[in-house]
């Protein structure tokens, strides 16, 4: 299994970003797809995970009721839609995918980065 994030940019805070996570490959066999962040000096941090056939999402409390995380099975395709930025949500966001039932850690396979920084 492959996956390409995509979306990152320099945003102002208040702003809004998405987030896009295409996965190729074995997809049938992935049961999670999230998303993780790794700020600078900091480490890797759970943000948001959908499970694919029933659509149940999880959130970080630092990201529930701004970030949302959907899919679209038919394109292979997770988004992270993140609205009301603050400068600490400035990381790298990583894409990870899983096929047990895992939903914050112990993944399987992980994409590369895309940067996301929010100024002030």
């Amino acid at each position: 299994v492959q996956l390409q994030a995509s979306g990152g940019g320099l945003v102002q805070a208040g702003d809004s970003l998405r987030l896009s996570c295409a996965a190729s490959g074995r997809t049938f066999s992935i049961n999670v797809i999230g998303w993780f962040r790794q700020a600078p000096g900091k480490e890797r941090e759970f943000v948001a995970a959908i499970i694919r056939s029933s659509g149940s999402t999880y959130y970080a409390d630092s990201v529930k009721g701004r970030f949302t995380i959907s899919r679209d099975n038919a394109r292979d395709t997770i988004y992270l839609q993140m609205n009301s930025l603050k400068p600490e949500d400035t990381a790298v966001y990583y894409c990870a995918a899983d096929r047990g039932t895992g939903v914050r850690e112990s993944y399987d396979y992980w994409g590369q980065g895309t940067k996301v920084t929010v100024s002030s």
